[in-house]
């Protein structure tokens, strides 16, 4: 099956999701309107300001729509402010679309200049060795996961990589290593198994 990919290029640094599907053989449309968002079956949510991603959103349609197909079952993945987006309940309080049953809380690792890479332990699902590295940017920390959330991967005791159903969420920026585990598992939920 030829799967559609989408990275949704509002703002962040969609770029680099667009480069870590191309590693993998795919090519990634970017998404924008919701007309663009209609010719794509998989999505990537990427990092960057979740506050700015949601006005931009709301300026020009598209919230509503992404918000439909991915409670439609659109395989998604979602890193860093992405997490921001989908969450159920995020702290300090702000808008989201609730559709991830996490508790998030925004910057919880401390700001840009305490960014930091580091070993993610992760699970059998992902596949590989048991640690990936992590690069967190003023990275949201998941503070709830519900009981229908699947832990995936885990820096120390927080979950970092989740999984509810066709949605995968990191809390950190798998696209900024060489690492191509969690992108290979959403081409995967996206039923694309080829290269």
């Amino acid at each position: 099956m030829v799967v559609a990919f989408g990275v949704l290029a509002l703002q962040g640094d969609f770029e680099a999701h667009a480069r870590a599907l191309g590693r993998l053989g795919r090519t990634a449309l970017m998404v924008r309107t919701a007309a663009e968002l209609e010719r794509v079956d998989a999505l990537i949510l990427p990092g960057g300001e979740s506050s700015t991603m949601l006005w931009l959103l709301g300026m020009n349609g598209l919230g509503d729509e992404l918000e439909r197909r991915i409670r439609a079952g659109m395989p998604t993945l979602a890193t860093c402010a992405g997490v921001i987006l989908l969450a159920k309940r995020v702290f300090p309080p702000q808008p989201s679309l609730g559709i991830l049953d996490l508790d998030v809380e925004r910057n919880a690792y401390g700001r840009q200049v305490h960014s930091s890479v580091t070993a993610v332990e992760v699970s059998a699902e992902v596949g590989g060795g048991p640690l990936m590295e992590g690069v967190f940017i003023r990275a949201p920390r998941i503070t709830r996961a519900g009981d229908g959330v699947e832990v995936l991967g885990r820096h120390g005791a927080d979950p970092v990589l989740v999984r509810q159903g066709q949605i995968v969420a990191a809390t950190f920026h798998p696209e900024l290593t060489s690492d191509a585990r969690v992108h290979t598992l959403f081409c995967a939920i996206g039923g694309d198994h080829g290269g």
